[in-house]
Formats: structure tokens, sequence, C-alpha cells
């Protein structure tokens, strides 16, 4: 690295083979990983934990204060897992006094023009595709793909092994593995190509499937969905998941497609 062209604190924690790009800043509390690539005019603030074998493209600022009136600058951080890509111009905020930290898991890539606001948790293997905006706060499970220019409101969950359309505007959380998408946003079906990739057993999917089809397609209401569930469907950690996040949704879930009025979009299992 030219170190004649970046401004680098001194304090700052830079593991081994960290590659650093010309006019890139990087504050004093501050840790980097081994083998990270830092290009180009990136701003790295403090409180950033970037892990190892990251790329950080041009334009990137990670661990900036965040974008809240509340804020009053208490110590927290950004933490970046290993493996993750960030591409250009996106912008992750550091947490405040409600969970102390935002963090984006190992092996997830945010495409060019995310922005992450304070205290989101963004779980592992995840894909935020370009201009992606989340709210403070908001929780994203592992395996989630969202896709481009979708908006998410302050303290929405998104489930694990979900697939979100472009555009959205998500108001309510989304459960487990599901694919969602139109206007209003709602459920549409299982992902199942993805839990293909993925390597679930037909067995599986099926079996989340009929999991999905009592909470969403039986005309039962949330309470009598779960009860539904737990009383007539094998236990399984795929059904328990769906459960224990129905349950601890505290915005309520996305609605399903109405027969009467929607065209039905079928899985393809």
């Amino acid at each position: 690295m030219n170190k004649t062209l970046n401004v680098i604190h001194p304090d700052a924690k830079i593991g081994k083979d960290v590659v650093i790009e010309a006019f890139t800043t990087i504050h004093g509390d501050v840790v980097i990983g081994d083998g990270t690539w830092i290009g180009p005019n990136v701003t790295i603030m403090d409180g950033a934990r970037i892990g190892k074998n990251c790329k950080i493209f041009p334009g990137a600022v990670i661990s900036a204060i965040p974008q809240d009136l509340k804020f009053r600058g208490e110590e927290s951080y950004a933490e970046i897992g290993d493996n993750s890509v960030i591409r250009e111009c996106v912008t992750v905020n550091r947490g405040t006094a409600a969970k102390g930290k935002t963090v984006v898991g190992n092996n997830t890539m945010l495409m060019a023009y995310v922005h992450v606001a304070h205290d989101c948790l963004i779980g592992n293997n995840s894909i935020l595709v370009n201009s992606v905006g989340l709210a403070g706060e908001v929780e994203v499970g592992d395996f989630a793909i969202i896709g481009g220019m979708t908006a998410i409101h302050q303290f929405c969950r998104i489930g694990a092994h979900t697939m979100v359309g472009g555009a959205s505007k998500v108001r309510k959380d989304i459960p487990p593995f599901i694919r969602a998408s139109r206007e209003p946003l709602r459920y549409v079906g299982i992902n199942s190509i993805g839990l293909r990739r993925r390597n679930f057993s037909n067995e599986t999917i099926y079996a989340i499937q009929d999991v999905l089809r009592i909470l969403y397609q039986k005309g039962l209401n949330t309470s009598q969905a779960i009860e539904r569930i737990l009383s007539e469907l094998p236990q399984s950690n795929e059904r328990d998941l769906v459960v224990d996040f129905v349950r601890g949704s505290t915005r309520g879930i996305i609605k399903g497609y109405d027969p009467e009025t929607d065209p039905r979009e079928e899985d393809d299992t």
C-alpha cells in the first residue's frame, strides 16, 4: 500500500497481507482482518471491525455515525464478517445504545449503493442487491436474497432462505423459506429453487411447503395457523423455525395472496 496517498491512523490494527488502495482514509479505532482488500476512496471510521479476506470497493463508508437523532455519541461498532464483499458506495452505519453494533455476517454481499442503518443484523451468506435500503434495527436471516431498490421499514425482520422481489416495500416481517413480491408485499410461494441450491432434500422442501400452506393458504388467522401446524405436522427444525419466527413477530407478518383476486403463482416443487 502507498501510505503517501492514504490517511491511516497509527492506532488502526491492520492484519497481514491487507491491500489498501490510494486515497483511502482509515480512523484509529479500526480493526481489519488478514487478506482484506480495500479499494480506493474508501472511508473506514471509528468502530469498524472488518473480518478476513473481505473486499471493499470504491466509495464505501463503513462505521459512520448513525443517522438517528437519539444517538448521543456512545461507543458502538460496525462489524463486517469474513469473506464479505462490500461494493461501490455502500454505507454501513455503526450501532447505537439500542444494540451497540451493526453486524454484516460472513460471506455476505452488499451490492452497490446499499445502505445498512444502525443496529441492523444481517446473517451469513445473504445478498442485498443494488440500492437496497435498511432502516434501523432491521434483521435479515442467513441466505436471504433481497431484490434491488427494496426499502425495509425499521424493526422489520426477514427470515432465513427468503427471496424478496425487487423494488419491494417491506413493512411487515417476512417468515423463513418464502418468496415475497407484489404490492402490497405478500407471500407468493416457497423459495424452492434457493433451497435446492443449498442441498435441501425434496422431502424437507415438501415439509416446509406443508407448513407454509397452513400459514398462508387455508384461510386461518395467524394464531389458528400456528396451532394447526403444531398439532398436525411432525416436528422438524424447519417447522419450528417458522413457528418461532411468527410467534416472535412484533410487527406482524406479510399476508398471502387472495385466490379470489390474484392469479396463483404455483410453487415449482
